[in-house]
């Protein structure tokens, strides 16, 4: 094999919860992660040119260290000796800077390919352990579906598939900096803290109302009184007929959960004419 293609999901989180700040700086969560049908896609060849060359159809990417592909690229080839060249050609959907594991799912993607094309004949697990050295979102990128992360995001647990359901992200024109949303969380005992043990059993029952009812980001807390534009999302998503709304990772993509396409379509239009030069897309969970 020469070359290869790849696709990397996106990943939303259907409930969120910061358990403490640890000492050494990171936080300690407790995530239900969810892959949706929203890819980017990788295209590996090897090379007779030494080295990494990376390109993508977006000119503002980095094509060099900075890039989490290039960054699992180098890793596989400097610790297994690779000689020949590679060329990596990665097709950017998944809106940047999303919360949605975008540069996480392209890492763990090139990871999967690099695996494949070389012969290495490494295991997911073995993948996911060199994964979590460039990323906490990486491990659950290689996993994939449905699953419970807690620790820093590395201690990883598969969970029954979520209920059938439809999907609309809206990620609206703007960024969010992750540092200074979690730097300004606030843990106390008077944090409300989300109820991600039931999310899970409503999970295990294909309780679908029951799931969207419970879904809770701790980190809209933080996010929405400094974009208000988020909960503007969320509320016409709701009033479009959707069983639960919820802000993704640290923003600003909200999603919404549909049990009807139609709703979910006509939702789409609704969220797509809001002042805010949405992205909007339907789709569903991807197993």
């Amino acid at each position: 094999m020469d070359s290869l293609w790849i696709n990397a999901p996106a990943k939303i989180n259907l409930g969120l919860d910061v358990i403490r700040r640890r000492e050494d700086g990171y936080h300690e969560v407790k995530m239900i992660m969810q892959s949706i049908r929203l890819f980017d896609r990788l295209t590996l060849a090897k090379s007779k040119v030494p080295g990494i060359h990376l390109t993508t159809n977006l000119g503002f990417l980095p094509v060099n260290e900075d890039n989490l592909v290039y960054k699992s690229a180098r890793l596989l080839m400097d610790e297994f000796n690779i000689d020949s060249g590679i060329s990596i050609q990665l097709d950017k959907r998944i809106p940047v800077a999303a919360g949605m594991a975008g540069g996480s799912t392209d890492a763990a993607s090139c990871l999967l390919a690099m695996n494949r094309l070389f012969d290495l004949n490494l295991s997911d697990q073995q993948l996911m352990e060199r994964g979590i050295t460039l990323g906490a979102d990486i491990p659950y990128c290689i996993m994939k579906g449905t699953a419970l992360s807690e620790g820093i995001g590395e201690i990883l647990s598969p969970l029954p598939g979520a209920p059938d359901c439809y999907v609309l992200i809206a990620k609206p024109g703007f960024h969010v900096s992750t540092k200074f949303v979690y730097t300004n969380l606030k843990l106390d005992e008077q944090t409300n803290h989300p109820d991600i043990d039931h999310m899970i059993d409503c999970i295990g029952k294909n309780d679908l109302r029951g799931l969207c009812d419970s879904m809770a980001n701790i980190l809209e807390t933080v996010t929405i009184p400094e974009h208000p534009e988020i909960a503007d999302i969320k509320k016409t998503m709701l009033e479009q007929g959707a069983l639960g709304s919820l802000m993704s990772g640290s923003g600003p993509t909200v999603f919404g959960i549909f049990d009807d396409l139609d709703k979910a379509k006509a939702a789409k239009e609704k969220c797509r004419k809001l002042p805010y030069r949405c992205f909007v897309f339907v789709t569903d969970f991807y197993r």
